[in-house]
């Protein structure tokens, strides 16, 4: 599905859905991995949130944003703003720093 600059309507995606085929989607992915084309995704809130050693509720929380913020930011369809990836950078540089204003 193509990126789109603002969401689909529910008729938009019931209709993107109902074209989907659902098996083939899979059975490609499966091409996909057997053949070593698949990606790892690595990106600055990922390492972040690994650094901290926090769940991602309880690192979103840390950061003032949702759980579905932080999980956009790590798999790439969304970028952090400039106060939230300087947040991120300290981080994932020094955690410890992070975690002393939470108290852990």
């Amino acid at each position: 599905m193509p990126s789109r600059a603002k969401p689909l309507t529910p008729a938009e995606l019931a209709a993107y859905e109902a074209q989907r085929d659902l098996a083939a989607e899979l059975l490609q992915s499966v091409r996909e991995m057997k053949a070593c084309k698949t990606e790892v995704v690595s990106s600055l809130a990922i390492e972040a949130r690994q650094s901290t050693g926090l769940p991602q509720s309880q690192f979103a929380a840390l950061l003032g944003v949702s759980v579905r913020t932080l999980q956009g930011w790590e798999q790439g369809r969304k970028q952090p703003s400039g106060a939230a990836r300087t947040l991120l950078t300290i981080a994932r540089t020094n955690p410890q720093a992070l975690l002393a204003v939470v108290g852990k």
